[in-house]
């Protein structure tokens, strides 16, 4: 279970930014920071194997960190990952040798898809006559999956959903305050601060963005400002938009 820690980033003029988060080292590389939003869903995950069913459902909007929180279990349960494509009726045997565990990213995907919605009900059959586990990943609740297999429905529906809400401005700033931490970057509080008012609300973003400030700065060979910041951003929108003219 996770542990308390409080996330500190040293910054300028001798301040601290510090955070009252929960903290959990994952299985490998990352570290996954606890939070309202996600509770729920770690307590989900740190209580398998004993889930109530074959099937645990894990949704919520992209950027709410569902991918980052699988890893963490794959690296425990040593799961296969799968996506809607890789789901084929001669496959479901290979998918639960040897561990039993399988990751079905963007599993809302299968609904309304004939084919992919009967190999879902023979995994999801397969993986309860061993003992097996699924982990669902989804940008929404079974409840709202257009479903056309009456059984592959009444047996989501009986698996426990549990929601991941997006970053809040606390477990936002965290990310941000550990991403640089982690690079051993000192920066400035109005940094942080800036960024959370400039920057997309999603933990990919974030780490997007801290990557490019990280390599920008080496490469300048200056300080992590807020004017640095914004120069360094608007350089990359503008790179990301089309060429004049272009269609």
């Amino acid at each position: 279970m996770s542990t308390s820690l409080r996330p500190v980033l040293m910054v300028a003029e001798n301040k601290q930014l510090s955070l009252d988060l929960g903290h959990r080292s994952a299985m490998g590389e990352a570290d996954f920071l606890v939070a309202p939003g996600n509770a729920d869903a770690v307590a989900w995950l740190d209580a398998w194997p004993d889930w109530p069913a074959p099937a645990l459902v894990l949704f919520g909007p992209p950027g709410s960190g569902k991918s980052h929180l699988a890893q963490i279990w794959r690296a425990r349960s040593r799961a296969v990952l799968v996506e809607p494509d890789d789901l084929h009726l001669d496959s479901v045997p290979d998918l639960l040798r040897p561990m039993r565990t399988v990751v079905l990213d963007r599993a809302h995907e299968v609904a309304g898809d004939p084919a992919r919605e009967r190999v879902l009900f023979h995994l999801y059959n397969a993986a309860k006559e061993i003992g097996g586990s699924l982990l669902l990943l989804a940008d929404n609740a079974p409840v709202n999956w257009v479903l056309r297999l009456p059984d592959l429905r009444s047996r989501l529906l009986a698996a426990p959903a549990v929601g991941m809400a997006a970053p809040d401005d606390a477990l936002l700033m965290a990310v941000l305050v550990k991403l640089f931490a982690d690079r051993q970057i000192r920066v400035g509080e109005d940094v942080i601060r800036w960024l959370m008012t400039r920057t997309e609300r999603s933990f990919a973003n974030a780490r997007r963005v801290v990557e490019a400030l990280d390599r920008a700065a080496l490469e300048a060979k200056k300080p992590i400002t807020v004017p640095f910041c914004k120069a360094v951003l608007e350089q990359d929108a503008e790179e990301a938009e089309p060429a004049a003219g272009q269609p």
